[in-house]
């Protein structure tokens, strides 16, 4: 799996350089995830929503087995019917944590793996019609996070204000020793700023865009991850 050093963001300021951060990115090497990631980007395959939900879930079973390889595990001697054997057991499952609405099926690829997870959950969301990127959090819960490891999920990595935001939120229920943000999508504009904000965090993408527009959405992207997943909203 590619592990690439943070690409520069193209509103980065000239006069400082861009921080460095830990960016597995999951579709720079051929595999079935190429291919869940295409058919999210299709306008035509976008009509069946029930599919783009699945395969939000698909990239989240895939990037959660990626992380899984960076947890701690433990030995433990198991009976079989034919013998003992030993196997090696998770040591401590992750908290998940989501942004709510978009996150959920995304979520959910990685609550089908980390099964035995405890879950946050986020409503945060964009002002929109502000000059700048304006975020609002509303509701947070979330179980103790001291000394766990957070997997902060959200299908688009855009501006990466709500995920900051979100993150600090959360700070308040403890300091987890490791933290892990996924994404479908980023921006590098977003992984500039998470790397400068949460600099502790690894993170995990599916695939690196080329820019955010005026509006702040990834270009080219996918559009709207919640309405394609739920619905128009108001």
């Amino acid at each position: 799996m590619a592990q690439n050093p943070l690409p520069s963001a193209s509103a980065a300021s000239d006069d400082a350089a861009e921080p460095m951060a830990k960016v597995h990115v999951v579709c720079a090497e051929p595999s079935i995830a190429n291919h869940f990631l295409a058919e999210l980007r299709d306008k035509e395959v976008q009509k069946d929503s029930l599919r783009f939900r699945r395969n939000l879930q698909r990239l989240g079973e895939i990037i959660a087995y990626r992380i899984s390889a960076h947890l701690s595990y433990t030995d433990k001697v198991i009976q079989t019917p034919m013998a003992e054997t030993t196997g090696k057991l998770l040591h401590d499952f992750p908290v998940l944590a989501t942004v709510l609405r978009a996150g959920l099926p995304f979520h959910q690829g990685f609550l089908n793996y980390f099964d035995q997870s405890p879950s946050a959950f986020v409503a945060a969301y964009r002002i929109e019609g502000t000059a700048q990127v304006q975020v609002q959090v509303d509701y947070l819960s979330a179980p103790s996070l001291d000394e766990r490891v957070l997997i902060l999920v959200d299908p688009m990595l855009a501006s990466g204000k709500s995920l900051v935001q979100t993150y600090r939120a959360m700070l308040r229920f403890g300091t987890p020793r490791q933290v892990h943000i996924a994404a479908v999508i980023a921006s590098p504009e977003g992984l500039a700023y998470l790397a400068r904000e949460i600099p502790e965090a690894t993170l995990w993408v599916a695939a690196i865009d080329e820019r955010l527009n005026e509006q702040a959405y990834i270009i080219p992207g996918l559009g709207d991850a919640g309405d394609l997943s739920f619905g128009s909203k108001l």
